[in-house]
């Protein structure tokens, strides 16, 4: 189904959308670093995940789990948001949040200072980034380039942009401006020179892509009735993958369609049809809850993977919309009204073929899905309707899937990313 370009839906950016930008951020600027060793077996590889509201790492064997202990003086929280070429682990901490009782979210959220570190996970190390000519308290790397650049969300004031600066926080360039909206979920070219994103601004959800200093800029998904998505570029460079969700009928963003455009614009073609993949995931029960928004990511030989659900699934978090979203999930747990699943589905956009890599089960719930770096091996969550994700992993041909953890305490496993090859083993 082609899609035109045209007359795009003015709306404003909400306080969900200016959350997401730590998620989006984290998951962005993994984008190209998902390497790792190869070997005989899974466990020839390390991978991150979060659980409990830590960091923690596992080998791919099951083996090894521990969590990520760093700490500084007034840093509250600490997330990874990526790889930097030598091997080192980038991490976002904040100090203590701005807002609360009597401090509005729109009005001091963003004044909450965080910092930006280099982290070496053998050797403990941790070294502070971007410190030299600040330009806002609140900033989260968004995308790592070459040439010892990065991408950073800056916030001086709402929604806030991207510049191009220096990874000492020198030479600051503006990539977007901050009248244009929220751009996030920001991905690197193979070859490094474009960068695709979504603007999430008053023309709605747009997919976009630019060079690394935001010019010589291509439309390449726009619509009044969907909200664009999470595009990641094809191992050649010659396609982007990302999701449209027709969030006037889907206020809670739970579904979307799977699509592919040219990154210069044109092509676009929407895979799947009435909602097919899961979109935005919530987990858990009334005690414990989670989630975040899935992206389709693309295997080294030019598939994707997508949470593919069973036709009439229904989660067990029903979104609100008669009420104001003060939390970022805005959700009544009915468990009672829950029903169907989600699988791992391998969907090769030349031929059109799909296949199912974990079987489609009634009550349970796959997502996450993330290749090995040979290709050999898919890690990815599943839970149980009503509980917390675990972290599995199985064969790329299929085949019986095997649990690593259930997180720390069994509290659960989300967000896995494989470490890259350059990282040392312990």
């Amino acid at each position: 189904m082609n899609l035109p370009i045209q007359n795009p839906l003015r709306r404003g950016i909400s306080r969900r959308d200016f959350v997401s930008v730590l998620g989006a951020a984290t998951a962005a600027t993994w984008t190209g670093c998902a390497a790792g060793r190869g070997g005989n077996g899974a466990g020839g590889g390390r991978l991150f995940f979060t659980s409990n509201g830590k960091t923690c790492l596992i080998h791919a064997d099951g083996s090894g789990l521990r969590s990520l202990e760093v700490s500084a003086p007034g840093q509250v929280t600490w997330q990874p948001c990526g790889f930097l070429a030598d091997g080192r682990v980038l991490l976002l901490s904040m100090e203590a949040r701005r807002d609360g009782p009597g401090r509005p979210f729109d009005e001091y959220y963003h004044q909450t200072p965080t910092h930006v570190w280099a982290h070496d996970l053998d050797r403990g190390t941790l070294e502070e980034l971007a410190t030299r000519e600040r330009v806002a308290p609140f900033q989260t790397p968004q995308l790592v380039l070459s040439e010892g650049r990065i991408l950073m969300q800056v916030i001086p004031k709402r929604p806030g942009h991207i510049v191009n600066m220096r990874l000492d926080g020198t030479d600051a360039q503006e990539f977007t401006g901050n009248d244009e909206g929220l751009p996030y979920g920001l991905s690197l070219s193979p070859d490094g020179s474009r960068v695709a994103f979504h603007l999430a601004g008053p023309k709605g959800y747009q997919i976009w892509t630019s060079d690394t200093r935001g010019r010589n800029r291509a439309l390449v998904a726009a619509h009044p009735d969907y909200l664009f998505f999470g595009p990641t570029w094809s191992p050649d460079g010659r396609w982007l993958t990302y999701q449209a969700c027709r969030f006037r009928e889907d206020p809670g963003h739970d579904w979307a369609d799977l699509c592919v455009g040219r990154p210069e614009g044109g092509e676009h073609r929407m895979l799947t049809q009435e909602g097919a993949m899961w979109f935005g995931a919530t987990y858990g029960g009334s005690a414990r809850r989670g989630g975040g928004s899935n992206v389709p990511v693309w295997t080294r030989d030019g598939r994707i993977l997508f949470p593919r659900r069973i036709p009439g699934s229904r989660v067990p978090w029903e979104y609100q919309a008669q009420r104001p979203d003060t939390d970022h999930f805005n959700r009544e747990f009915r468990p009672e009204q829950a029903r169907g699943g989600v699988s791992i589905c391998r969907f090769d956009p030349a031929t059109g073929r799909s296949e199912d890599l974990t079987l489609p089960t009634e009550g349970l719930w796959d997502f996450r899905s993330v290749e090995s770096p040979d290709g050999r091996w898919i890690a990815f969550c599943r839970a149980e309707t009503g509980g917390s994700p675990g972290l599995w992993v199985q064969s790329a041909k299929g085949g019986e899937a095997r649990l690593l953890t259930r997180g720390l305490g069994e509290t659960g496993a989300d967000h896995p990313r494989w470490l890259p090859g350059m990282a040392r083993q312990s």
